[in-house]
């Protein structure tokens, strides 16, 4: 397959993660220094999503040779945010809501690897 193809299936599914995440923070605003709610479920939900779409690639359910670029790599890497994630706990600790800042790290990270853990366990255990 050509690199093109798959760098366009990269960048497709990055304007399409993207957008989604956008329209996330949109919908669901988060004051500054207050705990981002919306982007810890954006997170979490990709990591769910992203488990799901490797146990189904491991599975072979799901073998088209852009599934990866364009789902995993594109859509879910530009709908999670590690940046974001980041700034939102400094934006936390900055307003002095240091234990909400430690609570978000601990939330997101535990969150995130058991989303990731139960996506892939949802299609490789039937």
């Amino acid at each position: 397959m050509g690199e093109a193809r798959v760098l366009l299936a990269v960048a497709l599914g990055g304007t399409v993660g993207s957008l989604g995440r956008y329209a996330a923070t949109v919908a669901f605003p988060t004051e500054p220094g207050s705990f981002a709610w919306t982007v810890l479920l954006v997170n979490v939900t990709g990591c769910a999503l992203l488990g799901v779409l490797t146990g189904l690639l491991a599975s072979e359910r799901a073998r088209h040779p852009l599934a990866r670029p364009f789902l995993g790599v594109g859509v879910l890497g530009g709908f999670t945010t590690f940046s974001t994630f980041a700034l939102d706990t400094h934006a936390l600790a900055d307003a002095g809501a240091l234990p909400g800042a430690f609570a978000y790290v601990g939330l997101t990270v535990v969150a995130c690897l058991a989303a990731a853990m139960a996506g892939v366990w949802s299609v490789t255990h039937r």
